[in-house]
């Protein structure tokens, strides 16, 4: 499947929203577990189930043709870009160590409570940072090679799964995610 540039920025640009919809899903759900509270470790999971198969697998892969694109049609736009992978496989070995403390729990282990937070909070502002480099710098180069290069498609049929839960066809399994955005939106 090829897609033209300035719909795969523009696809990148709503992944960022709907990620920071679960990044405050999930910090809502940290404020619960640094309150002493139960959290909901259900929605936990999904968030970061949600995280681990789309957004690590899909989104960041999309992200990497996008910068791929910018080193060879405009090698002026690549400074910095050397960072990107690195900062992936930080978000996705943070997304996964807490997805492990999470179905550790569930599966009646003991984590800390603080080990929790620590993870939960690493991975939260990690990706909050890192999506704010991108939109605020990385996307706005972007565009530059969008206004030059108007008609240029991207291939991305190695990442062309459809959106488990913002995409067009939700998937019946993250019923609880899709009901805790919907009360989150109604707030």
């Amino acid at each position: 499947m090829t897609i033209l540039l300035a719909d795969l920025l523009r696809d990148l640009r709503e992944d960022h929203r709907n990620m920071a919809i679960m990044l405050d899903l999930l910090s809502q759900q940290i404020d619960h577990i640094r309150d002493g509270e139960r959290p909901d470790y259900e929605l936990i999971h999904d968030i970061m189930r949600y995280m681990t198969v789309y957004s690590d697998a899909v989104h960041h892969p999309k992200e990497d043709v996008l910068y791929s694109a910018m080193r060879a049609e405009k090698p002026e736009l690549a400074e910095g870009l050397e960072r990107v992978g690195p900062e992936h496989r930080d978000i996705g070995e943070s997304g996964e160590a807490l997805r492990n403390d999470v179905e550790a729990v569930a599966s009646g282990a003991a984590v800390t409570r603080e080990r929790l937070v620590e993870d939960a909070t690493h991975y939260v502002h990690t990706l909050r940072k890192h999506m704010a480099w991108e939109e605020e710098d990385l996307f706005r180069r972007a565009n530059d090679l969008i206004r030059d290069e108007k008609d240029m498609f991207i291939d991305i049929s190695n990442f062309d799964q459809l959106d488990p839960v913002f995409g067009p066809e939700r998937e019946h399994s993250f019923e609880n995610l899709l009901r805790n955005i919907k009360s989150l939106s109604a707030s």
